[in-house]
């Protein structure tokens, strides 16, 4: 076949060797137009940047370890009969109650706790992680990043090198392309694609193909009672759904996997599944009431919201997302102790999420402990750099006497918010800084 494209071709991209060309679908063979190419070793380096990034965009990685385990020796069982087993894949269950699931390049896959709550069987659960595989072992996300916006940012990140913890351009560019992926939306095509890749998955790791079944039944009955705004936000914004999705899967598993319903050797396995998630499930009525507060602090009733957080922190206890949100919204209302004592509790249960080290480096910083501040800081840039981090950072930097620290921060921040509020206020104190 014969690839043409009807586009100039950047100067600098000839100079990267990016040539336009086509690239070669592993699952179907067919070649395909890419501005492009993206070899295997690229596409894992992409996942590994922009994965924790985008677990931590969404409230990163729910708490429970055997949770964890089971989820990710499902993924495992399932990865090693697709046409790509030797990726270095990772399913996790990301901590957000919006019902969804996304793959990023090189298998690196997510389920949330919303949608994992929603399932009744573990081949409901292998049917989502072999949809989610079917992305990945048909490169649609790479697809979507050779053909479309999110191509300078790819080649972008693919040039540099990102994740040293500061807030340089190319960091700044892992973090847009991880939203990016994440906000990409599937074709109808490549979303019937996956849908049959995960049952030929399924049936081969030996799960009854009524799981996928039921699943898509179960999201058509969502869709025709009117979808609550939490799955309208998740899973069916990337994931377009329909009807004929669902009757052409029907006809799918009918016509090829008839035999296995029902079949001793293919099951669905609902008491494994209900072992695995029977936390998530006590714990279930805290993070309703936990949502309910997040939107009383969306709709400015600051008050409301503490006092649910409180209930939801008391019905779900020793949950750090809780207790970030509860000591959060405290700082908003100027209780800075009250903040202090919940967020350093979720810190202690759970240091890996981006938002409790922040506001607790936020919360340093007033009081001028600086070098704890910096310490909270620096962790919380590690997990997500972001705008507001690199801002508090240079000022504990510059409250520490870390004088060459905080300049190259405040640039950082003044380069990425050039006529904004903290970019103004960086170039402000840099000024300062540069000319005592």
């Amino acid at each position: 076949m014969v690839c043409r494209l009807g586009v100039r071709v950047a100067g600098f991209i000839v100079l990267l060797g990016l040539l336009a060309g086509c690239a070669v679908n592993p699952v179907t063979g067919r070649q395909e137009l890419a501005l492009f190419q993206v070899s295997t070793s690229e596409e894992i380096n992409l996942g590994q940047q922009t994965f924790p990034r985008a677990l931590q965009q969404m409230g990163g990685e729910y708490p429970d370890p055997q949770l964890a385990e089971y989820v990710q020796q499902v993924g495992d069982a399932l990865a090693k009969i697709s046409q790509r087993p030797d990726l270095p894949y990772q399913f996790k269950v990301v901590n957000d109650s919006a019902p969804n699931a996304f793959a990023l390049p090189g298998g690196f896959i997510a389920i949330s706790r919303g949608l994992l709550a929603a399932l009744e069987n573990e081949a409901q659960l292998a049917s989502v992680l072999g949809h989610e595989l079917g992305h990945v072992t048909a490169r649609h996300s790479v697809q979507a990043m050779q053909r479309g916006s999110l191509l300078d940012l790819g080649m972008a990140v693919l040039g540099g090198v990102a994740g040293q913890g500061g807030y340089g351009v190319v960091t700044q560019q892992a973090g847009q392309l991880a939203a990016g992926l994440l906000e990409n939306t599937y074709s109808r095509e490549q979303e019937r694609e996956s849908d049959r890749l995960g049952v030929d998955y399924l049936v081969l790791a030996g799960y009854d193909p009524q799981g996928a079944v039921q699943l898509q039944e179960y999201f058509y009955r969502k869709v025709e009672q009117g979808a609550e705004p939490m799955w309208l936000a998740g899973l069916f914004r990337t994931h377009p759904f329909s009807k004929e999705r669902m009757l052409e899967l029907q006809q799918y598993v009918a016509e090829r996997y008839a035999s296995t319903i029902g079949d001793p050797l293919h099951e669905l396995k609902p008491q494994s599944f209900a072992l695995a998630v029977a936390d998530l499930r006590r714990l279930q009525h805290g993070y309703t009431l936990y949502d309910q507060a997040r939107q009383f602090e969306g709709q400015g009733k600051l008050s409301k919201a503490i006092a649910v957080y409180l209930q939801a922190a008391t019905a779900a206890p020793d949950q750090a997302l809780i207790l970030t949100a509860l000591g959060t919204a405290y700082l908003k209302a100027d209780d800075l102790v009250a903040g202090q004592q919940h967020l350093n509790r979720a810190v202690r249960l759970d240091g890996q999420y981006y938002r409790s080290r922040l506001g607790l480096g936020y919360l340093l910083l007033e009081q001028e402990d600086y070098p704890r501040a910096v310490r909270e800081l620096e962790t919380s840039m590690a997990l997500l750099p972001t705008l507001q981090g690199a801002y508090l950072l240079a000022g504990a930097y510059e409250g520490n006497r870390q004088v060459a620290q905080a300049v190259e921060m405040y640039r950082a921040v003044v380069k990425a918010d050039a006529g904004g509020r903290l970019g103004q206020s960086a170039a402000e104190r840099l000024q300062k800084l540069e000319h005592p």
